[in-house]
């Protein structure tokens, strides 16, 4: 069963869709106007050299400290610059997942619960420090985003760090020194 989950509002970054998985796929409507997306889906689940060797692969995983779950983070990038989404637990940081500029990436092994989503963007990124070091910008969703599992079911969510039309999730900029 697919539901709208949060309001439609203008020019808003991020597509966020929560899935059950039953064997077909399901997509919400999307709301009108200028806005980011949140959908529920049914599926399974120029540089120079140096920089170029130094920057981290689509999809890489730069931090795992809460994995192991069914859930499952879908994210598209539509920006010019690299990101880094990170989702995280209560106060407790799970994953995080450097998505490049205009590719998909996902991680498979969301734990069920409740989850705050960040992302950064910017060039030039900076593994020892785990931050862009030129450009970046700092937000989270403002919304969280919950993954539940049952025997029959798991949650997938599709989120898009760039404003899309017809979406509907809002986000907020993030001081870089809380940025988790």
């Amino acid at each position: 069963m697919v539901k709208r989950l949060l309001d439609a509002t203008p020019l808003r970054a991020g597509v966020v869709a929560a899935v059950a998985l039953t064997g077909t796929l399901l997509t919400s409507a999307p709301a009108g106007a200028t806005t980011a997306n949140l959908q529920a889906t049914s599926t399974a689940h120029t540089t120079s050299a140096v920089q170029a060797a130094s920057r981290p692969s689509n999809g890489r995983i730069v931090y795992d400290r809460l994995s192991g779950g069914r859930g499952v983070l879908k994210i598209k990038n539509g920006t010019s610059k690299d990101g880094v989404v990170t989702i995280v637990k209560g106060r407790t940081k799970a994953v995080s997942i450097y998505v490049r500029a205009r590719s998909t990436a996902r991680i498979r092994d969301v734990r069920d619960g409740t989850y705050r989503i960040y992302f950064t963007t910017g060039y030039r990124f900076s593994t020892s420090k785990g931050r862009f070091t030129r450009a970046a910008s700092y937000q989270k969703f403002n919304d969280r985003l919950r993954f539940r599992t049952t025997s029959t079911q798991y949650t997938i969510w599709t989120l898009t760090l760039n404003p899309i039309r017809g979406g509907n999730a809002r986000t907020s900029p993030v001081n870089p020194k809380d940025f988790p």
